[in-house]
This record gives structure tokens, sequence and C-alpha cells, in this order.
């Protein structure tokens, strides 16, 4: 690798765990692309090499969420563990479909929560009729079942999509679940770390891993998540959602318009 491509790969492992510190997405979301567009690299390549990174964004991130007593480990733990074989089976599922068809589904799944997010950020009355409103925030004990069948639709999307299911844990605690976005952050780095085990390996075995370029992007995630999660703890819980909705939509918007060939 030039010495342009290695300072960019650290410079994407930094923005990455910050944005996975403040947004609880694990990394992915922003590494995928980062490799498929800055640094050119093959998509399937884009989609397994996070995976390999996310487990260090989202372990450090999540101890600094549990510190402040802002994550649910329980919970965290149900979804990751019921969502690691749909996981294998979801990077399993590449091979069936080209790199490009991957990337666009990537960016439909993307705009799609960045729109469930910006509702939510809008409050109930901005839901359009037959979208069930987010329950409110309770402290309840949240059922297995629906924890668990949360974990296998997210194993499945990180496992294809390589993006740690983060982006898809958040929205669906704060809708679903009453999580208020905080917690709801600090508990899906939970589930991404678990995810991240399994995914990573599967992609490794299929030869969708760059483990020297996973090697440089990991030396900027760990200080990124640390202080990612440090401004997300001192932000207002609607200023969040409606970050949590741009980062999404930008990011979805500009993976489809590359793949399509649009830019």
């Amino acid at each position: 690798m030039s010495p342009v491509d290695i300072g960019l790969a650290v410079a994407i492992g930094l923005v990455s765990g910050f944005l996975s510190g403040q947004f609880g997405i694990g990394g992915g979301l922003v590494t995928t692309p980062a490799i498929r567009l800055i640094l050119g690299r093959p998509a399937l390549i884009a989609v397994g090499t996070p995976l390999l990174v996310i487990l260090p964004t989202a372990i450090a991130g999540a101890i600094s969420y549990h510190r402040r007593g802002m994550n649910d480990l329980r919970a965290g733990l149900i979804i990751g563990v019921s969502g690691a074989i749909a996981a294998v089976a979801g990077a399993f599922a590449t091979r069936l479909v080209s790199g490009s068809t991957v990337m666009i589904v990537t960016a439909v799944v993307i705009a799609y929560m960045a729109v469930d997010m910006l509702l939510l950020a809008r409050g109930d009355s901005a839901v359009p009729v037959g979208v069930v409103p987010a329950v409110p925030h309770t402290p309840t004990r949240h059922s297995t079942r629906g924890l668990a069948l949360l974990g296998l639709i997210t194993g499945l999307y990180s496992g294809f999509l390589g993006l740690g299911g983060g982006f898809i844990v958040v929205p669906a605690l704060v809708r679903w679940f009453g999580f208020d976005i905080k917690k709801a952050i600090g508990t899906s780095l939970v589930v991404v770390a678990v995810l991240s085990i399994p995914g990573g390996i599967t992609h490794m075995f299929l030869g969708n891993v760059d483990v020297e370029l996973a090697g440089l992007i990991a030396i900027g995630v760990v200080p990124g998540a640390l202080l990612g999660a440090k401004v997300t703890a001192a932000s207002k819980e609607r200023a969040l959602k409606v970050a949590f909705a741009v980062l999404l939509l930008a990011v979805g918007t500009v993976l489809a318009l590359t793949e399509t060939g649009v830019l």
C-alpha cells in the first residue's frame, strides 16, 4: 500500500470509530463505503473487512457506555447470541449475488432506517398511517422472544451487508422496545461486538477480508470510539436521533448513486 492509502486507512478507522462510539453502528456503516469509494477495493472486500475491525471498536464503546450505565447488557447479549448463526448464513448468502447487488441492498436498507429515525425524532404525530409508533420509554424487562427475533434479523443483515447490525438495532430498540436513544446505542455496541465474531470468521473463510487493511483501520478505531461515546453522553436525545438519521441518509445516498453509476 502507498503512504497515502495507509494514511487514509488510519483516518477511516478514526472516523468510523468515532461514529461507532457516538451512534452504536459498529463502524461498518462508514468503513464499508469508504473502503469501496475512497480506497477503491472490490465490493466484497469492502463488505468483509470491516467485520474484522468492528470487534475492538464495539468492545471499547460498549465498555465506555456500561461505565455510564447507558446499556442493557442482558438485552444486548440475547440479541447478539441469537443473531450469531444468522450472521454466518448472511455471509454465505453473499456468494449468491454480485458485489454491486450487495452494495445496492445496503444503500436501500440504510435509507429506510434513516427515514424511520427521522420520523421517531419528529414524534408520533409525524408517523404515517399503518406504522406502529414508538413504545413509550418505560423500564420494563423486555421479551426474550422479541429480542431473539430482532437478533435473527440483525444477524442475517450483518453477515450479508458487513455492517455489524447497529444500524438496525438502534432504531428497532427505540421504536419497538421503548429504549431511549442513548441506551439503545450502548446496547447496540454489545450486539455488534458479539455479531462481528462469526460474521468476520466466515468472511475470512470466503476470502472477503484484507487483513493488512483491517490492521491499519484498527489503529484509529479504539480512540475514535471512546471519543464518540463521550460526545453522545453529553448530547440531547432528539439531536442524536436527527444526527443518526442524517448520517444514515447521506451514506446510503452516496453509496446508491455510486453503485448505479450516477457518481
